[in-house]
C-alpha cells in the first residue's frame, strides 16, 4: 500500500514485499477519533482494507457530538453511519461487517468493533489514561495478536504518530481527503506560450472579430492540453494576452483580453499593475464568468480587484443587487471572546481588509473632495454586507456579488455550502492563499480552496489566477520573500 494515501489503488502492492503469509491478507487500519470527525466517509475510504474502531473512540465521538460546530456534525454523521452497519449486521461482530453495502462498491473490507477489554500492553512511562495512549494500546495489541497482517494507526495527531512509530507500530496521517499531494501541481489558470507558438499552431489558422475582441482557431499539440478560460500569454518581440474559449482535441479557440491596465478601462479607478492582475479582470468583469478563484500571497491584490469589480457592476452597471462580503472567523491568535452587537457588528474585527481597500477605492475620485468621498463611501457601505458562516445553510442569494475571503481556511464540505447558497445572476468569488492555513487538521491539499480550484477546472462558466506579484510595497514585497 502507497504509505501516503490509506485506501489508494496500490494498497495491495506492497503487502506482497512484507511476507508470503500475508500477500492476500487484507491491512487493519485502526482508525483515530479525529480522523472520523474530519471526515465521516473515510469508513469507506480504505478500498479492501479493514477498520477497526475501539471503545475509546466511540466515547469520544459521543462526547463530541454536541453543538453546532463542524467537528460536532461529523461526529453525529459518523455515529450515525456506524449505528446503520452495525443494525443491519447479519454476522458476529467478532467476525467484522462487511462495508460494501453501506457505503461506495470501491469498500470491500469489514468493520471490527473492539469487543473485548485490552490488557495494559503499554510501557510504563505512557499514562493509561490518556484516550491517544489508549488507542496506541490497542494498536499495539492487534499488532502482537495479529502478526500475519499488517496494522497501521491512522491519526491526523502529529504527536499521536510520532509516539506509535517510537513504540516501533506502523502510522500515518489520513490522506483520502487531499485533493492533490503536491499543491505545486495545483491550476495556476495560466499558461505561458512558447516562442514558437505561432509556426506550431498558426498552420490553416482561422480569426475573426466580433464585438470588438479578436478570435484565433489554432491546432496544435498545445491546443490539445489547453484549458477552457485558461489564459495563454507570449511575452516577446509582439506581447500576445488571449483565453481559451473553446478547446477540442487538437483545436483551441483563443479570444484576446480586454485591457484593463490602461486607465480608460479603469475598474472603479483601479487598473491593473501586472499581467495577473489583468486576466483577474478579465474573469472579475466577466458577466458569463459565475465562479472566480483567485489565489495570491499577501498583497496580490486578491481584494482590492474583487471589490472594484463588485462595486462597478454594482453601483454603475446595476448588474446585481448588492454585495455581499463573508469569511471564516479563525483567529490567528488567542480568540477576543464574545462580541456584542448585531450579527455585522460582529463580524466587523474580521472586515479589517474590507475597510483598508474601500479607503483605497474612496481614494480614486480626487476630483470628488472631502464631502463627495465622505456620501460615496456611504453609498458603498450601504450596498455591502457583512455576513456570517454560520447562519448560511439554507439561504439563496439573487443576483448578488458573493465575495468569500480567506477561503484557504474553509473545507471542502464547507464551501459546497457556501458555494450553493448562489441562486440566479449571482456570482461567487472566492480568495485566499493557501500558504497562510489556520484551521486545525487544514493543509495546503486538503482546503476547501484548493478542491474548488482543481473541481471547477475546465467549467465554461468558472476561472481561476494565480496572482504572482506583490503591489503592495517593496517592505511587503520584500518580507514576502526572506520570511
Amino acid at each position: 500500500m502507497n504509505p501516503r494515501k490509506p485506501g489508494s489503488s496500490t494498497a495491495s502492492k506492497s503487502s506482497a514485499s512484507i511476507a508470503p503469509v500475508t500477500r492476500l491478507m487484507p491491512k487493519l487500519f485502526v482508525l483515530d477519533s479525529n480522523v472520523l470527525m474530519h471526515d465521516p466517509i473515510s469508513l469507506f475510504r480504505f478500498q479492501e482494507h479493514d477498520i477497526y474502531i475501539t471503545m475509546t473512540t466511540l466515547e469520544e465521538l459521543d462526547n463530541n457530538k454536541k453543538g453546532m460546530s463542524e467537528v460536532a456534525r461529523n461526529a453525529r454523521q459518523t455515529s450515525r453511519f456506524l449505528d446503520e452497519i452495525v443494525s443491519s449486521a447479519i454476522t458476529d461482530i467478532d467476525e467484522g461487517i462487511p462495508l460494501q453495502s453501506h457505503g461506495t462498491k470501491n469498500a470491500t473490507g469489514r468493520l471490527f468493533l473492539q469487543t473485548q477489554a485490552i490488557t495494559n500492553v503499554l510501557p510504563v512511562y505512557l499514562a493509561s489514561g490518556s484516550a491517544d495512549n489508549q488507542i496506541i494500546g490497542a494498536v499495539k495489541f492487534l499488532h502482537d495478536t495479529h502478526q500475519n497482517r499488517v496494522v497501521t494507526l491512522v491519526s491526523k495527531d502529529i504527536n499521536m504518530r510520532i509516539k506509535a512509530r517510537a513504540l516501533g507500530l506502523a502510522a500515518e496521517d489520513y490522506f483520502n481527503d487531499k485533493v492533490l499531494e503536491d499543491t505545486d501541481v495545483l491550476f495556476s489558470g495560466i499558461q505561458e506560450l512558447p516562442e514558437d507558438f505561432w509556426d506550431e499552431h498558426g498552420k490553416d489558422m482561422e480569426s475573426w472579430q466580433q464585438s470588438g475582441q479578436t478570435f484565433y482557431r489554432v491546432s496544435g499539440p498545445l491546443a490539445g492540453g489547453f484549458v477552457i478560460n485558461q489564459f495563454v500569454y507570449l511575452e516577446h518581440d509582439k506581447p500576445f494576452y488571449a483565453q481559451v474559449k473553446e478547446a477540442s482535441g487538437r483545436t483551441a479557440v483563443l479570444q484576446t483580453l480586454k485591457d484593463y491596465t490602461h486607465q480608460k478601462n479603469n475598474v472603479w479607478g483601479i487598473t491593473a499593475r501586472n499581467r495577473e492582475q489583468n486576466f483577474a479582470f478579465n474573469l472579475l468583469m466577466n458577466p458569463e464568468v459565475d465562479f472566480v478563484t483567485l489565489l495570491g500571497q499577501a498583497g496580490t491584490g486578491k481584494t482590492l480587484l474583487t471589490l472594484a469589480a463588485g462595486l462597478m457592476q454594482t453601483l454603475e452597471h446595476k448588474v446585481y443587487s448588492e454585495i455581499i462580503m463573508t469569511r471564516v472567523t479563525v483567529p490567528v491568535g488567542e480568540d477576543i471572546g464574545f462580541l456584542p452587537g448585531t450579527e455585522e457588528e460582529k463580524m466587523t474585527p474580521w472586515m479589517g481588509a474590507l475597510e483598508d481597500n474601500l479607503d483605497v477605492l474612496n481614494k480614486t475620485d480626487t476630483s470628488a473632495g472631502e464631502w463627495g468621498r465622505a456620501a460615496t463611501l456611504d453609498l458603498i457601505r450601504s450596498r455591502i454586507r457583512i455576513k456570517s458562516l454560520n447562519f448560511m445553510r439554507g439561504r439563496t442569494f439573487i443576483n448578488k456579488f458573493l465575495i468569500i475571503d480567506e477561503a484557504q481556511n474553509l473545507t471542502p464540505k464547507q464551501m459546497k455550502t457556501l458555494i450553493t447558497r448562489a441562486g440566479p445572476a449571482t456570482k461567487v468569488v472566492c480568495l485566499g492563499n493557501i500558504a497562510q492555513i489556520d484551521t486545525p487538521y487544514l493543509s495546503e491539499g486538503s482546503s476547501g480552496l484548493t478542491y474548488v480550484v482543481d473541481r471547477f477546472k475546465g467549467w465554461n462558466h468558472s476561472g481561476h489566477v494565480t496572482l504572482q506579484r506583490g503591489e503592495r510595497s517593496r517592505l511587503a514585497d520584500y518580507a514576502t520573500e526572506i520570511l
